[in-house]
């Protein structure tokens, strides 16, 4: 085992966090690890050698990679001449399938062991992709308990070693500000908190961010915070604010601020589930590029887009979709959500039922040995 190289890639925020967590487990269990990523922050506080930035990396929607195919192209160009250089026992891919499942394919004809760590949303779309996966990757870790079942059916064995994220809500706890603590620090009023969490890329900030705004204001007896996306700047945010004020924003403190919100606003993804684990009722909002949304809608074959409904397989939390993605409907959903609101409680026993669903936790760690096992 001694010396052993390991590649990783991670191209997006949720990848980055996922990624840190496995890393330190890694290096945790062998310290001599050379390992060089693709990743973020986050992964860059743990240790390695940096390849590529996860800004550089994300794009979202179907229009949005038709427009960026020349850049996608350099960075494949790049990572594989990167790995041959590098020279890895073995490598690690994080979600990011588009990217991440033609490397898997490229490094088998090399001769490179490919462990995927949270799966492509075959059970979404694609289907076909599964094929692809059985002959390309030699370890799959799934975070979502369904979707052991959904390959088994398809005579691949996975493995579902519980999901990442419950591990990093109770090392957070183990830390978290009080209440007093979290106001004073960030200079709050009084007044209870309504959270915003818009995404972490441009273009969904900038759809999303204004309706999210108009609709949490018509609550005046609520404050409104923003969780900044680390890689975009202040001044971004700046040009979408009304000229009221009255509205924070908070870099880095997305859990602190969640732990101390009555209600969210939230962006379809990891956020959802994170926002869940944090036992704060939600109203899930997603609007996209409008060709994308098409094309999406005529592939894709799932009843929810957020996480916690897709795990629970029924509507825990209100999705609003494109066109419902407006203001007049996140006020109405607020206003239900909010103490004394007709669905806040019936969420947070759905929310108790999530988190036995999602089984037990240290899903890093028992990762982390698998693949240094399989090594």
């Amino acid at each position: 085992m001694v010396g052993k190289r390991l590649y990783i890639i991670a191209g997006e925020a949720s990848g980055d966090l996922h990624g840190s967590n496995l890393m330190e487990e890694l290096l945790g269990q062998q310290a001599d690890l050379d390992i060089r990523f693709w990743g973020g922050d986050r992964m860059r506080e743990i240790g390695g050698e940096p390849a590529k930035h996860i800004r550089d990396l994300a794009f979202m929607g179907f229009w949005e990679v038709i427009t960026n195919i020349r850049t996608i192209a350099a960075n494949l160009k790049f990572c594989r001449k990167d790995i041959l250089a590098f020279k890895p026992d073995a490598l690690i891919l994080i979600d990011y399938p588009g990217f991440n499942l033609r490397i898997a394919e490229w490094a088998k004809k090399q001769g490179i062991k490919v462990y995927f760590y949270v799966s492509p949303q075959v059970w979404a779309w694609k289907e076909n992709r599964v094929k692809k996966i059985k002959a390309s990757v030699d370890e799959m870790y799934v975070i979502l308990p369904f979707e052991k079942e959904f390959y088994k059916k398809h005579d691949f064995e996975v493995s579902y070693l519980g999901h990442p994220l419950l591990d990093e809500i109770e090392k957070f706890k183990e830390r978290a500000l009080t209440k007093e603590e979290f106001y004073k620090a960030n200079e709050l009023d009084e007044r209870p908190i309504i959270a915003l969490l818009p995404g972490s890329r441009k273009q969904e900030i900038s759809v999303k961010l204004p309706l999210m705004l108009k609709a949490g204001l018509q609550f005046s007896d609520y404050q409104l915070i923003i969780a900044g996306a680390p890689s975009i700047d202040e001044s971004f945010y700046a040009g979408l604010l009304p000229k009221i004020g009255g509205v924070s924003i908070l870099y880095g403190k997305t859990y602190d601020l969640l732990n101390q919100s009555t209600a969210g606003l939230i962006t379809s993804g990891t956020a959802t589930l994170e926002t869940a684990l944090l036992g704060v009722p939600q109203v899930v909002c997603y609007k996209g590029n409008p060709i994308s949304y098409r094309i999406a809608k005529s592939l894709i074959k799932i009843k929810f887009i957020s996480l916690v409904n897709l795990i629970m397989d029924e509507e825990v939390v209100r999705e609003l979709i494109q066109k419902e993605c407006n203001v007049a409907e996140m006020k109405k959903e607020l206003k239900e959500i909010l103490p004394n609101g007709n669905k806040r409680k019936a969420i947070s026993l759905k929310y108790t039922k999530l988190i036995e669903v999602l089984g037990a936790g240290g899903a890093s760690k028992k990762i982390a040995a698998s693949i240094l096992e399989k090594l």
